[in-house]
This record gives structure tokens, sequence and C-alpha cells, in this order.
């Protein structure tokens, strides 16, 4: 523990010349009660009473911490935080167009994202990745959250789906460098990392990936560094169907791929079939609790103990004498 006013504590030799007179002023009440039953006019004092001083002793205690309170003092306190790095990985292919989900798959995203980046604590880092034909962090994570939102709002659809590469490019913006995959390799497994156990993705897609790498084996190499992928279903199993360029394109959602996704990185999927149900998913987000040591000013506890005992002192009071003092 720590006083922002040190010099304050001098004050505290009070107490003990405070002790001292108590001492006299009993020794002299001792001595004129003697005097008194010599001569008869009172009665010789009853047997030590052991308790009678528990009420100035409380006082004392509470003068002492006031006292201390006066000095402001500070303490080291672990408290609870939600810490660690969000990336909100965004299909901008153009499946992610149809309506299926109104106004589209890809602003009713957009508007939940909006809401979830303004609820979350500023412990957390947020980054933003975009992935269609392929795959970019079109934000660094940041604890700006005005940055976030911004290019949240630029996003728009357009080329196929590169599932992979988006999840690869989200663990790229969480170890903050690129991550060497061959999109053409048949194992992951050799891939250098690192851990990041206090990462997560949220995947915002349909599910249909149209081009390599396979995305449940990115998802192993996600599981491995610790990062746990939340796959939010954007659309209807049932499909739909969207004009693209003068030639009608079908799309339905692909539970299947994201559901595995999710299973491989400890993460859990979400379908979310309507704007409303996607802010619900949001919240259901599940991060990490970490605890961080800070300096912070106790000096309304010292204050509230010293009223704590004041309290006790004049209730003891009343019921032994009637009266506080």
């Amino acid at each position: 523990m720590t006083f922002q006013w040190p010099a304050a504590l001098l004050l505290l030799l009070f107490v003990p010349v405070l002790v001292v007179g108590y001492r006299l002023q009993l020794r002299r009440r001792a001595q004129r009660r003697e005097a008194l039953a010599q001569q008869g006019m009172v009665a010789p004092e009853a047997a030590h009473d052991r308790w009678r001083h528990l009420v100035p002793a409380l006082l004392l205690g509470a003068l002492a911490l006031l006292l201390v309170s006066v000095a402001r003092p500070t303490a080291t306190i672990a408290e609870p935080h939600r810490e660690g790095t969000v990336i909100l990985a965004f299909d901008v292919s153009n499946s992610m167009a149809a309506k299926d989900v109104a106004p589209t798959r890809l602003e009713a995203a957009k508007t939940a994202a909006r809401k979830f980046v303004e609820r979350q604590p500023s412990t957390i880092r947020l980054g933003v990745v975009a992935f269609g034909n392929s795959a970019v962090v079109t934000q660094q994570p940041t604890e700006d959250r005005g940055l976030v939102t911004a290019a949240i709002d630029r996003l728009r659809t357009d080329g196929g789906t590169a599932l992979g590469a988006g999840i690869i490019t989200g663990l790229g913006a969480i170890a903050g460098k690129p991550i060497p995959v061959d999109p053409q390799a048949q194992n992951l497994d050799d891939v250098p990392i690192g851990y990041y156990g206090s990462a997560a993705m949220i995947l915002l897609s349909d599910g249909e990936n149209t081009t390599k790498p396979d995305p449940l084996q990115v998802a192993e190499l996600a599981s491995a560094a610790g990062v746990k992928v939340y796959p939010i279903g954007l659309g209807s199993p049932q499909g739909t169907v969207l004009d693209i360029d003068g030639f009608q394109v079908s799309t339905a959602l692909d539970e299947a791929t994201l559901q595995g996704i999710a299973d491989l990185t400890d993460g859990q999927y979400h379908a979310a079939a309507d704007a409303a149900s996607l802010t619900k998913v949001y919240d259901s987000i599940d991060l990490a609790w970490t605890t961080r040591s800070e300096e912070r000013e106790v000096t309304s506890w010292f204050a509230a103990a010293a009223a704590l005992l004041l309290l006790v002192g004049a209730a003891l009071a009343v019921l032994r004498s009637g009266r506080v003092v």
C-alpha cells in the first residue's frame, strides 16, 4: 500500500497522545474516587471492568482510520476484465447480396456488427477482415471503435468465397504478421503461427466456399493457435436465386461447413435467419475473463471502516450508560 499524501500520516502521532491523556484521566478519576470513598461520600470502586475501555478504543480506532484516509492510500487490486482480440471476418462474396436476410445478408451482418462493436469494453481490440475471391485486413486490431465501424461501413459485395483464406487472414491479423500458407498444400501442420488463447474470430458467411485452401484444414490451424472461431450462418438452407450480371445464380446456407469450423476450434455455430436473431448471436460470444492488477485509491474504504467503528462505539456507549459520551 502507498499514499499520495504520506506527510499526512504524521497526524497519527496524535493517537498515542490521546491514549496517554486517556490513561491520565482514568488515573486522576480513580484518585478522586478513592479520596471521596475514604470520606464516605461515595462507595468504593467496584471490581475492575475491562469492557469499559472498549468504547474509547473503538473511537480511537475510528480516529486513526480517518487520519490514514487523509493521506489518500492506494492499493494494488486485481480487477476482472474481458481482454483479448476479436476479428470480425466478413464474407463479401456476391452471394451475400441475397435478400433472404433483410435487407441483404451483408447489410444485416454489418448492422449487428456495429452494435457489437459499441458494446465491447475498451480492453477488447477489434479488427475487420473481408474475404471474397481473396481476403484482406481492412482494419488492423485496434481499440479505436470509430476506425472499426468505418471499416465495416466500407464493405461491399464482389466475387466468390475464399472462406479458408478469410480465416487465415484473420489469424494473421491476430498474430500481427502474415501466415504463410500454400493454398494447394494438403497438410497445414507445419505452418508456424504461435498461440493466441485470448483471441477469437467471428466468421460471418453463408459458408459456400468456392476456392482453396480447405476451410476445415484452416480451422485445424486456428485450433492449434488457440483461436476460437464463431461462425454465423447468414441465409437459409432452402436458399434463394440471385441475378448477377444477367445470370441466375442459386445460393444457399452451407451449415455443415460452418458447424465443422466451430467444432474444430471449440467455438459455437449460430444460424442467423434475420437481423434480430443475428444481434442475439453477438451477445452470446464468450470472451475470456482475465484479471489485471491496477492501482486504486482506497480512501473510501478507510473512511467507511472509521464510520463503522464510530457507529459500533456509539451504540455500545448508549447501551452501557444511556448516552454517547
